[in-house]
């Protein structure tokens, strides 16, 4: 089963990280954001990647070309017989990547459309390259495989930026609640689709997933919500990524399920 994250983005609200790399390979904790992601996926055994390229994205095609040499410390031989020694722990598991070139100034929905030909079962994977979370993925498909409908995307309460007051006609404060979480369900991608969602990308490149695809699914009773009560955080601007940065620095990382 293939899960395909949207790497082509150019992820303009973080331009102090972005300017030089795509929002994906902008690193925390010595690894790009995707591969904390794919460490999630990989963890629930999971491993076969569809990597949607597109803004920078010759920096993720060598990363993953030169896959063991980016991740390892190694000796290099150089000269006319050249040779590579890695040297201390291996990486756990065996990634499969496809890395497809789905254009720099594609949608969501058209970068998805792109990598059809990729997709060898009924049920694939979506999720996109900034997106952290210790979502159980195999609860997940459990709940996908259950409702039988075509696309289940996963939900969150999001947290409020602010704190929440409630007053009294004499401007009291009665009630005072420091950022607490929102009453309604935001997507927070982790999407579970079926090959007939193929289907709904009509609009070519310039058509957004998250617009008359998802909207059409729903309308037609074939998109569920997927509740998820745990951590997930969307790294969209600098400070959220310093934000993750400090989590993980401190050993409070939510997102690292694995060991």
């Amino acid at each position: 089963m293939e899960v395909v994250i949207l790497c082509g983005g150019q992820g303009t609200r973080m331009r102090e990280e972005t300017e030089y790399r795509p929002k994906p390979m902008v690193e925390v904790g010595s690894r790009p954001l995707l591969w904390h992601i794919m460490r999630l996926y990989a963890h629930h055994g999971l491993s076969r990647f569809v990597l949607c390229l597109g803004y920078k994205g010759s920096m993720i095609r060598n990363y993953f070309l030169n896959y063991q040499a980016m991740t390892s410390d190694c000796t290099v031989t150089v000269g006319d017989t050249r040779q590579i020694s890695y040297h201390g722990a291996t990486e756990p598991f065996d990634f499969e990547v496809t890395l497809a070139d789905t254009g720099e100034d594609t949608a969501t929905g058209g970068r998805v459309k792109r990598i059809a030909p990729y997709i060898t079962g009924d049920t694939f994977l979506v999720t996109y390259g900034d997106g952290l979370a210790d979502i159980d993925i195999g609860r997940l498909l459990a709940f996908h495989h259950a409702h039988g409908k075509l696309a289940t995307v996963t939900t969150v309460q999001p947290v409020s930026r602010f704190g929440i007051t409630t007053l009294d006609d004499r401007s009291r404060v009665t009630s005072f609640s420091e950022k607490p979480p929102g009453k309604s369900w935001a997507s927070a991608g982790y999407f579970v689709f079926h090959r007939r969602v193929f289907d709904y990308l009509t609009g070519g490149d310039a058509q957004f997933l998250e617009k008359e695809p998802l909207e059409r699914l729903a309308a037609e009773g074939q998109l569920m919500a997927y509740r998820h009560d745990g951590f997930f955080y969307a790294v969209d601007t600098y400070r959220d990524y310093l934000q993750v940065k400090d989590l993980w620095r401190d050993g409070r990382a939510p997102w690292k399920v694995w060991e």
